[in-house]
């Protein structure tokens, strides 16, 4: 007999309870504000945030764009398979990863093995405001970022489509994206009925 929920059980504690010791892993492209909306679920749930692409810096001693330039993608690919294994097995934390880390097979595994993947899908226009911001994008560094940002969304969506949950990142509050990922990952750990409880 399973034991019943505390009454008024806050979403929070709820989520934590049922994660269990696995990790929340934000995926999806460049601008969709992993490491933003990371960092304050994390605060949130009282989880620690880590940023795959700050770890794999951190070990390898260099920026990613260095890198990317020095080693070539694949070398990159294979370096930050290791890193999230590693922070995976460390977890239950909030880990935002880069845009192209849910694209390798082996890495997908590794996240469903200890984690729940949450995929934040923004639109082309939301995504382009982003990253313009931040000139440290490697896979943007050619003569029309816009279309080459368009053939990530062609190639990447139907991967990041294969996530646990997917979040719209929209131009609203970090705040509102971050409740959005909350209710989402709630209606799949408790099911939609649990929900409805909760607004009642």
């Amino acid at each position: 007999m399973t034991e019943p929920e505390p009454a008024g059980e806050t979403i929070e504690a709820r989520l934590r309870r049922a994660l269990g010791p696995r990790s929340i892993v934000l995926v999806g492209l460049m601008g969709a504000g992993k490491s933003t909306v990371g960092r304050r679920l994390a605060n949130r749930l009282g989880m620690i945030f880590k940023d795959a692409d700050n770890e794999i810096e951190a070990a390898a001693g260099l920026t990613i764009p260095d890198i990317f330039a020095i080693y070539g993608e694949p070398s990159f690919r294979e370096g930050e398979e290791r890193v999230i294994s590693r922070l995976i097995r460390e977890g239950p934390m909030v880990l935002a990863t880069g845009g192209g880390a849910f694209m390798r097979d082996s890495t997908r595994a590794r996240i469903s093995e200890g984690g729940l993947s949450v995929w934040l899908k923004a639109d082309l226009d939301v995504l382009m405001r982003r990253v313009r911001k931040r000139g440290n994008r490697p896979l943007l560094q050619t003569e029309n970022p816009e279309e080459t940002m368009r053939q990530l969304m062609e190639a990447r969506h139907p991967v990041y489509g294969g996530a646990d949950v997917m979040v719209l990142s929209r131009d609203v509050s970090h705040d509102r994206v971050v409740q959005d990922v909350m209710e989402a990952l709630d209606s799949h750990l408790n099911g939609p009925a649990r929900q409805g409880i909760a607004a009642q």
